[in-house]
Formats: structure tokens, sequence, C-alpha cells
């Protein structure tokens, strides 16, 4: 029996998807098994990328699960630039410009501009309505219209490819998404300290142990995505 639900979006942003039968469960390294478990829970995953790029941890949740104490939980322990992952055919169908003409930031954040819901919220501060903003955005039926720019939730587009393509936090937290038989939409903010400092190494882990939550690297999100590549050659080649 297969670990990983077949009930993938079509607009998963990379095509392994429909190869994720060929994985049965022993097959899927733990701390992998524990994340996507954690994504379908609607619990929060530590998610850190590459030493020599930010070197950062995020909070990371998939949207269709959110709540409003996990988006609590972001915003007291996290930066507070709550982001929304998003696939580019998801951001193609909401008409969201990017934030800026010409990208300049080092690692090329793919920022669109920010967003509110139309309707249920008040200021779309608080944490009631960044919820409400996101479901909004990743509703099946979501149009244009249903949101208003600017807003207090900041779109990531991911690229296609997922971290095949570019080893970042958003493409990792689409990908965990999708990989977890969700829609493909994650919700991401920057891990930090009490003093606001960014958390690293040891402070990561103690974060973790603290509220029992599960981590991830990308590069074992890689590791996982490339094997599944090389599932689907080896079915190829017996068909």
């Amino acid at each position: 029996m297969s670990f990983i639900s077949n009930a993938v979006s079509a607009d998963a942003p990379f095509d392994a998807i429909d190869d994720l039968p060929l994985l049965e469960t022993e097959a899927i390294p733990p701390r992998i098994a524990a994340a996507l478990q954690a994504m379908r829970e609607g619990r929060p995953v530590v998610l850190q990328d590459d030493h020599d790029r930010e070197d950062e941890a995020d909070l990371v949740c998939a949207a269709q699960n959110l709540t409003n104490e996990t988006m609590a939980l972001f915003i007291r322990e996290c930066s507070g630039i709550v982001c929304l992952c998003l696939s580019d055919e998801k951001v193609r169908a909401l008409e969201l410009p990017p934030m800026v003409s010409h990208n300049e930031s080092r690692n090329r954040t793919a920022f669109t501009v920010s967003i509110e819901a139309r309707d249920g919220v008040s200021t779309g501060v608080s944490a009631a309505d960044r919820v409400t903003t996101i479901r909004a955005a990743i509703a099946a039926d979501a149009k244009p219209e249903h949101i208003v720019r600017p807003g207090h939730v900041f779109p990531l587009r991911a690229q296609p490819g997922g971290v095949l393509t570019r080893r970042g936090h958003t493409e990792g937290t689409v990908d965990l998404a999708a990989l977890a038989g969700l829609e493909p939409a994650g919700v991401l903010c920057e891990l930090m300290n009490p003093d606001g400092t960014m958390a690293r190494g040891q402070q990561v882990d103690d974060f973790a142990r603290l509220h029992n939550l599960p981590m991830l690297t990308i590069a074992e999100l890689v590791e996982f995505r490339e094997s599944l590549a090389l599932a689907r050659e080896r079915n190829a080649e017996l068909v």
C-alpha cells in the first residue's frame, strides 16, 4: 500500500506526482514521512535550507489545513511576514503580478503583490483574517475578484519543477503539500529567536523539540524528489 495519497491536484508543480504510488511505505525516509504526515494533519514542519544559501529555517504548513492556531504560532514565533506559496498556475489564475518588474533580491524570491480577502476580514492583520485571506486565494473556484491588493498576506510564486529547479523554501513548501496529497499551496514564515535574530543551528533544533515539530532540510527533499524520478525511469523500462 502506498504511503502517499494519489489525490494530488493536477496543479502540482512537478511531473513525478504521477509516480507516487510506485513508492511503498518502507521506501520513504522517516523524516520525509513525518513531514508529510504533519502537513496532512495541519501541523507545521520546520524546513531548513542549505547552509550556503539563506541558512535559515522556516515554519511551513499546508495551506489547505491551516488553522487560526497555527497562524497565531507563525505570527508569535516567526518574523510576522506570512507568505503564501503558490504554483505558477495558481498565480496566473489569480492574475497576481510580481511585486517588482525587476527582481534584484539575492535569491530571486518571487514575491507577487500582497493580498487580502475581499470579504470576511476586518483589518486583515489578525490570525483569523490572514487565514481567511489564504483560504480565499487557494479555493478551487478562486478568481481575481475574490481578493484585493495590497494586503497582509504575501504570495510567493514557486518555480515549475519545485526544489529540483530552485532549492528554496517556496518550492519546498509547495512540493511538500503536493507530496502529501494536498492542494499544492503552503504557508511559510521565517523562524526567529526572541531577541529578533534569525534562528539557526541548535536554536532551530531546540524550537522543534519544544513544540514537537518534525524537521526536514531542502537537501533531503531534493534527494527524495530525485528518487521519485529514478522510480519513474525504472517503471518506464518495465512497460
